[in-house]
């Protein structure tokens, strides 16, 4: 399906920031456009980590692994 891109290092990384972002967006409950973006931005990054395939590095022609 999708050439992995995302190597070791990067992924885990991703990980503990997509899963930062979401606990702080459950912690926190203000609400508001800064709100959400830290939603969304914990799923994109958590997917890219799961999927081991980052789009902006396809984009790029860039490969961490």
């Amino acid at each position: 399906m999708f050439t992995a891109n995302v190597g070791t290092t990067d992924r885990v990384l991703r990980i503990l920031i997509g899963a930062g972002l979401l606990v702080w967006f459950f912690m926190d409950h203000g609400m508001g456009p800064w709100h959400w973006a830290k939603a969304v931005f914990g799923v994109i990054v958590l997917g890219t980590a799961v999927l081991n395939f980052c789009p902006l590095y396809k984009v790029l022609g860039t490969k961490t692994n």
